[in-house]
């Protein structure tokens, strides 16, 4: 089958999809989930053989680790995909109604966007959470994920698309995959079909991806995650969340990757970081003034700073103060996720205000920025853009809208002209005005 073919068919079940109920979206959820939980053995077999295969291209240890599937992470993907089935449905919501004049209201509405590309890297436990967002929010979705995890992702997409399909009026095109890069430049040209693609990678994956389609672009580009620990902080508090920020695990695209440290604490702070980074196997490169106060660090050359690492490796620079620090994460962060450690409020409220990230956090871990610890069920990316969605995409970033406007036969030219009526615009509580004519 070609790519048309595919985007083709997607469109068609699109259509399908955005009539659903809610009932009928939700039974399809659980089936899906219950296709995962018995086949654990076969997807755990597909998984295995793409290990082997990634061991073999000798790919990074950061990749291995997002490829590795056991029995725990397979119950966790039926566990998200039953999470995201309790959501609010957030497809046909009133988000305002206006009276234009009477008997003339404008309903202004949700709805599914349609067709979903979806590329991403060697996770396959994204396979789930990805299909599972498309299907509440009524999208079809065509998935392309890395080489290195092509079995197992078949194998869980065959399951998804069988198991929705056993629900009436939800075709198993509704998720589809394709598996070649020359597949993905085909998918690039199905603008006829596709609203919208969805590239989680790099930031030069990502610009390559917009500069080659015109269809409209979610991007999901790299994790450079920040964290400053200002003068007036508790210790203690400051270097729990910056060892989770690091360790928790360290392939995720919200790990840390630079930490700024007011000049007034370093003293104090960094040698108890550095002792506990070195107990972890944590490769540190730093600032001169890091290097001053921590012998054994390397020095930091300039790409450092802008490098996402995956990995057990964190750059380190001393600052003068919060405005160095804010200022340094404008230039060199993603946009992705940037936290404070300070005991001062105004402080906190400076940071969280003037940093342009897409998340912002005032003493906790970058980890928590994540579409199930926020609430979202699961999350198709965390979005760096600054379009319809932002961070953590859930299935809010997964709706549009329409308007809906129901009148009685009036007409555009008794208002214009002389003698023109005036329309009342009048605002009416969403779920109160008539959403059919009488």
């Amino acid at each position: 089958m070609t790519v048309t073919e595919i985007a083709a068919q997607a469109k068609a079940a699109s259509l399908k999809l955005a009539g659903l109920s809610t009932q009928d979206k939700n039974k399809a959820l659980e089936k899906m989930a219950e296709a995962i939980e018995a086949n654990e053995a076969r997807i755990l077999s597909a998984n295995k053989k793409d290990l082997e295969y990634a061991q073999a291209e000798n790919i990074s240890k950061a990749l291995l680790a997002r490829l590795a599937l056991n029995a725990a992470k397979v119950k966790s993907m039926a566990q998200g995909i039953r999470s995201v089935s309790r959501l609010a449905d957030p497809v046909g919501r009133e988000k305002s109604v206006t009276e234009l004049d009477e008997g003339l209201i404008l309903h202004h509405v949700t709805c599914p966007i349609g067709v979903i590309g979806a590329i991403f890297e060697s996770r396959p436990d994204a396979v789930p959470q990805i299909s599972s967002l498309c299907l509440k929010s009524g999208n079809a979705v065509i998935l392309k994920g890395g080489t290195e995890a092509q079995h197992t992702n078949k194998v869980i997409v065959s399951l998804l698309a069988s198991a929705a399909g056993e629900v009436a009026g939800v075709p198993e095109t509704a998720i589809q995959m394709i598996e070649t890069r020359a597949e993905v430049a085909e998918m690039l040209d199905q603008d006829r079909y596709i609203n919208l693609v969805v590239p989680r990678g790099s930031n030069a994956f990502v610009r390559y991806i917009q500069e080659t389609t015109k269809i409209p672009v979610l991007g999901h580009s790299e994790g450079i995650c920040n964290a400053y620990i200002d003068e007036d902080v508790d210790i203690d508090m400051a270097v729990r969340v910056v060892l989770d920020s690091k360790l928790q695990y360290p392939a995720a695209c919200n790990a840390l990757e630079n930490l700024l440290i007011h000049r007034d604490i370093a003293e104090k702070v960094l040698p108890l970081l550095v002792d506990k980074f070195k107990e972890q196997e944590v490769e540190l490169v730093g600032c001169a003034n890091t290097c001053q106060l921590a012998p054994g660090i390397q020095k930091a050359d300039d790409s450092e700073w802008d490098t996402e690492y995956n990995d057990l490796k964190l750059a380190v620079k001393v600052v003068a103060d919060m405005g160095e620090a804010i200022e340094f994460i404008n230039l060199h962060g993603s946009g992705h996720t940037d936290t404070i450690l300070t005991r001062d409020k105004e402080r906190a409220e400076m940071f969280l205000n003037e940093v342009d990230s897409s998340s912002v956090i005032w003493n906790a871990s970058t980890r928590f920025a994540d579409g199930f610890r926020y609430g979202l069920g699961a999350e198709i990316g965390i979005s760096t853009n600054k379009t319809h969605a932002r961070g953590p995409v859930g299935l809010e970033g997964l709706v549009i809208y329409k308007y809906k406007l129901t009148g009685k036969g009036q007409i555009a030219g008794d208002y214009s002209g002389d003698g023109a009526k005036e329309f009342t615009h009048k605002p009416i509580a969403p779920g109160k005005g008539r959403s059919e004519p009488a």
